[in-house]
C-alpha cells in the first residue's frame, strides 16, 4: 500500500473514532452529575431550576440531545460554555497554545539530556555513570510531577530567587514547569535509549563494520542511532499524548500556568458537559493525528516498514 493511501485510510477511520469518542463523552457526561445544581445557589427555587433545565435542554429526551450534539459537532460548533458563557472552541484555542508550547519545550528538553546519556551509559555499561544514570532515571519516574514541581520551586525561586514561582510572560516563567514536565520522559527515554543503544553495538553488522575500519561516530551516527529511533519516538509520542491530554494539570496548578490541563479541571469541577466534550474532541483529534506522524516518522527511520 502506498503512503498516499494509507494516509487517506488513516484519516477516514480519525473520523470514526471522532464519532464514537463524541458519543461516549456525550453519554458519560450525562450521568456523572446535575450541572443545573453547580449553576444555581443552594436556594435555588424549583422554578428556577426547571428554567435552567430547559434553558441548557437539559429537559429533552437523551437521545435527542445526542442527535442535537452531533449535527453540531460535524460543523464544530458545541456551542457556549456553561460556565464561562463564550463559545467552547474559542475557550479551548485559549487555553491550548500555552499548554503546547509547555509540552514541546519539556519533551525538547528531554530529548536534549536523555539521549546524550542513554548513549555514553550504553558504550560504558556498569559503569559509575551507568548507574547514576539508572538511578536517577527512576527518580524521574517515580516521584510525583507536582512534588518534583514543588521542590525546584523551593530550590531555585524560593531558595536561590533565580527563576520565578508562578505565572506568563517570560523565557523564566516556562523553566521550571517545562523541567519539572521533562523528567518523566526523561527517565523513559534515557533507558530506552541505553538498552536499545547496547543491543545494537553489541550486533553482528556493528562489529563487522569496526573489523573494517569504520569510524565510530559514522557506526553511531548513522546506523546505531538511527536504528533505535522507531522505540524512541513511540515513547515520546505516547507521553506527548498523555501531556496534552490533561496529565500536565498538575504541574499547571503548581505554577500557575494558564494551560489546557487546568482548563480541563475546572471544567470537570464546574460539570461543564459542552467544554468537556470540547475538550475531550479535540485532544482525541490531537492524539489520532499525533499517531499518524508516528507511522509517517517509523517508514522514514526504518525503510523496512510497509504500509
Amino acid at each position: 500500500m502506498g503512503m498516499g493511501k494509507y494516509i487517506l485510510q488513516r484519516l477516514a477511520f480519525t473520523v470514526l473514532v471522532m464519532i464514537g469518542v463524541s458519543i461516549m463523552v456525550f453519554l458519560i457526561t450525562h450521568v456523572i452529575g446535575d450541572p443545573v445544581s453547580v449553576m444555581l445557589p443552594l436556594q435555588a427555587t424549583q422554578e428556577q431550576r426547571i428554567a435552567m433545565t430547559q434553558q441548557l435542554g437539559l429537559d429533552k429526551p437523551i437521545l435527542v440531545q445526542l442527535g442535537l450534539f452531533l449535527k453540531d459537532a460535524i460543523r464544530l460548533d458545541f456551542g457556549n460554555s456553561w460556565w464561562l458563557r463564550i463559545p467552547c472552541m474559542q475557550v479551548v484555542f485559549q487555553f491550548l497554545p500555552a499548554t503546547f508550547m509547555l509540552v514541546t519545550v519539556a519533551l525538547l528538553i528531554a530529548v536534549i539530556i536523555a539521549v546524550p546519556l542513554g548513549i555514553v551509559a550504553a558504550y560504558k555499561p556498569n559503569s559509575v555513570l551507568d548507574r547514576v544514570l539508572t538511578s536517577g532515571s527512576l527518580i524521574g519516574i517515580s516521584f510525583p510531577m507536582f512534588w518534583m514541581g514543588l521542590m525546584l520551586m523551593l530550590l531555585f525561586s524560593v531558595t536561590l530567587g533565580w527563576l520565578p514561582t508562578s505565572g506568563v510572560g517570560t523565557w523564566k516563567h516556562i523553566v521550571l514547569p517545562a523541567i519539572t514536565l521533562a523528567l518523566g520522559p526523561m527517565g523513559h527515554l534515557a533507558q530506552i535509549v541505553r538498552f536499545e543503544m547496547m543491543q545494537q553495538l553489541n550486533s553482528n553488522y556493528v562489529t563487522t563494520a569496526r573489523a573494517k575500519g569504520a569510524k565510530e561516530a559514522v557506526i553511531l551516527f548513522k546506523h546505531a542511532l538511527k536504528n533505535i529511533m522507531t522505540s524512541s519516538i513511540t515513547m515520546l509520542g505516547s507521553d506527548y499524548g498523555k501531556l496534552m491530554g490533561g496529565l500536565c494539570a498538575t504541574v499547571e496548578a503548581v505554577f500557575g500556568w494558564p494551560g489546557f490541563g487546568n482548563l480541563i479541571t475546572d471544567t470537570i469541577h464546574n460539570l461543564d458537559f459542552p467544554l468537556l466534550q470540547t475538550e475531550v474532541f479535540v485532544v482525541a483529534i490531537f492524539i489520532c493525528l499525533l499517531n499518524l506522524l508516528i507511522d509517517i516518522l517509523y517508514a522514514f527511520f526504518d525503510p523496512r516498514i510497509r504500509y
